[in-house]
């Protein structure tokens, strides 16, 4: 793996380790955590500094059958598999992100959606949405801005927009103040991981049209 420029920001990292993100974005951050170094010591040190604060917090009264409560649940549980995860040779999906697929980059399903650019989206809870994209080897996406947050993470291939380079490992955090058109670099097609918790707003007349059907 290349030397990972762009990184999350500190407040979807304390989000991830508190439990509080969507989780289209949970996904997006877990996908990048597990293929940058930097990001996933910050993750750890945030969830350390989280445990502390629970251990000194005030305790809470218990119902008087919490124990047998628990026990009780975890009787019920399907027995947790404790074998190591296994490591695919070439893989271009980190982990988290292949059991959402079930599979590799040859097992996602494409859909098109335009300009030679194609989705798969993944099923998650309905705060936010995350998606696959193929964005073909020299392709501009559509000149966009946008509604809410966007998280960008490449996995294969690099785009650059009006803000810099990003390439495999690369995040790319966007709000409301940013318009940009990110283009695929020449080489391989650009892979994507991409989650958002509001519909991107397209300048142009076509890609809005399109966007009911594709539901970016």
């Amino acid at each position: 793996m290349k030397q990972i420029k762009h990184h999350l920001t500190e407040s979807l990292l304390l989000g991830y380790s508190a439990g509080t993100l969507p989780e289209a974005f949970n996904l997006v951050v877990a996908t990048h955590i597990s293929m940058c170094d930097t990001c996933r010591a910050a993750a750890g040190s945030y969830d350390a500094v989280g445990g502390e604060v629970m251990l000194e917090g005030a305790p809470e009264e218990m119902a008087e059958n919490a124990l047998a409560a628990t026990m009780a649940r975890i009787m019920r549980a399907d027995p947790v598999d404790r074998t190591p995860p296994v490591r695919v040779a070439n893989a271009v999906f980190p982990a988290p992100l292949r059991d959402y697929v079930n599979g590799d980059l040859g097992d996602v399903k494409w859909r098109k959606v335009g300009g030679g650019v194609s989705q798969m989206v993944l099923k998650t809870s309905d705060d936010a949405s995350v998606r696959l994209l193929r964005i073909p080897a020299g392709t501009a996406v559509p000149d966009h801005g946008h509604r809410g947050l966007e998280l960008t993470l490449v996995l294969q291939g690099a785009f650059v927009d009006e803000t810099d380079r990003f390439a495999a490992g690369d995040i790319e955090v966007a709000n409301e103040d940013l318009n940009h058109t990110p283009v695929a670099e020449a080489g391989a097609d650009c892979i994507c991981l991409a989650a958002t918790d509001a519909p991107l707003r397209f300048n142009g007349f076509m890609p809005r049209l399109a966007q009911r059907f594709i539901g970016i």
